[in-house]
């Protein structure tokens, strides 16, 4: 027995990663690749400390989740959507109905107070502060599980945040609406023979579709890059399944609940319901990092990309720079990362962390139209004639500052000067070497 669990795990560890299309029949490599997806979406989120993100922006959602409301109701009283709005949002919280109700509570408190001109100035600033940083939170988490190291421009973060909070009350109104048409349809059908259990197995599976929407397009839209619809949408279906699990486990766990109301009385629906927002941003953010792996786990090598050697990296700059140095001079289209990695064979993910290094230090540069749909290029940061080897590796070795306050005196004995210029003679040699030569 021993033995067969130390096979099994030594194949998942090792084994399953050198499999290759060849040695296998297709459904048993699709198996493989979906246990690989997952070991790997597993070990990111347990590694890369996401529940830490979960707990950062439960707090930032306890913050910030009346400000969000209040924006929200006020929009949709604006078009008269009021009771549609107040309908979905107690339906959304039904595992926490004391909840439900404060928060609404507190929205209406707070929109009274608001149109009486008491909050407006800096009260109106707070709000639309805690909505933003909510907001900005989220997409920081999404672009650390997806390596993106730059975030929106001002104007795209305020016109595409602004955006979203005036479609979601349309949205939920759309969706309430067609809740309350199938039920009218359910009401009527539910004697037929044929119509009514298919009536009755929409009504039960549109809190997942809508649910599963809803994740599908966070991890579509959230993230700073390009995220393919059709790696998004298993996840968005295992997390809005998972949601709805969660829902019925706290809607059936009165027993449990009762006995936390005896310790803390009126104040156990707080904890209750930081522990469900907690759990549920924990969902949310596994199934990102499962959309990420599905859409990268080809390109993957399994092992961190700082692991790699320092010697090694300079290896990989070289080939890089070269390739585009080579791109620019023969006038062609400059190279995407997708396209830098079908010449080169070397990972995207390794490929984009060694183009930010290059990047700051100024070997290339990158064209971007900001917009997350088209993928970035890359060309040199001067003329190609003289990027070379030595110049490269000058420029990566000295990308920095200096902040810690030493004592170099010491380095200006015979044998540092002799190591100064050896090094100066090694790069200088290295500087008759054009990369685009090579």
């Amino acid at each position: 027995m021993d033995k067969k669990v130390s096979r099994l795990v030594n194949f998942l560890k090792i084994g399953i990663w050198k499999i290759d299309k060849s040695d296998v029949s297709p459904l048993r490599y699709l198996f493989y690749e979906v246990i690989k997806k997952v070991i790997l979406a597993i070990k990111f989120f347990t590694t890369k400390r996401v529940m830490n993100s979960a707990a950062a922006l439960t707090y930032s959602t306890l913050l910030a989740i009346v400000p969000i409301m209040a924006v929200v109701f006020a929009i949709a009283r604006g078009f008269g959507y009021s009771k549609y709005i107040e309908a979905w949002f107690r339906d959304a919280l039904t595992s926490q109905p004391k909840v439900a109700e404060t928060i609404i509570g507190f929205v209406n408190s707070y929109l009274v107070h608001t149109k009486s001109g008491i909050f407006l100035g800096l009260g109106i600033i707070f709000m639309l502060w805690t909505v933003l940083m909510l907001t900005s939170d989220i997409e920081n988490t999404f672009n650390d599980i997806w390596q993106v190291k730059k975030t929106r421009g001002f104007f795209r973060t305020c016109t595409d945040y602004l955006a979203m909070f005036f479609l979601i009350p349309i949205i939920i109104v759309l969706t309430s609406g067609i809740s309350i048409f199938v039920g009218t349809i359910f009401t009527k059908m539910n004697d037929y023979m044929l119509l009514g259990p298919l009536v009755r197995s929409m009504v039960f599976l549109m809190p997942y579709l809508f649910m599963s929407l809803i994740f599908t397009t966070l991890y579509v839209f959230m993230p700073n890059t390009r995220v393919k619809l059709r790696y998004a949408v298993i996840p968005g279906i295992l997390a809005g399944v998972a949601m709805q699990w969660l829902q019925f486990f706290y809607i059936h766990s009165q027993i449990w609940v009762s006995s936390y109301n005896a310790i803390y009385g009126s104040f156990a629906a707080l904890p209750l319901f930081m522990l469900w927002v907690q759990i549920s941003w924990s969902i949310c953010l596994f199934g990102a990092e499962l959309c990420y792996t599905s859409q990268n786990s080809e390109d993957y090598i399994f092992t961190d990309t700082h692991d790699i050697s320092y010697k090694y990296r300079l290896m990989l700059c070289c080939i890089l720079l070269s390739v585009i140095c080579k791109r620019f001079d023969e006038g062609q289209k400059p190279y995407t990362v997708l396209k830098l990695k079908l010449a080169t064979n070397i990972p995207t993910r390794i490929i984009s962390d060694l183009l930010y290094d290059m990047v700051q230090s100024h070997l290339v540069i990158e064209i971007s139209n900001n917009e997350k749909d088209e993928e970035s290029t890359y060309l040199p940061a001067e003329s190609t004639g003289n990027i070379s080897i030595g110049m490269m590796i000058d420029r990566l070795e000295s990308h920095g500052k200096w902040t810690l306050n030493i004592d170099l005196r010491k380095t200006t004995s015979k044998l540092w000067s002799r190591a100064y210029n050896i090094r100066k003679a090694y790069i200088n040699s290295s500087r008759d070497i054009l990369l685009k030569d090579l």
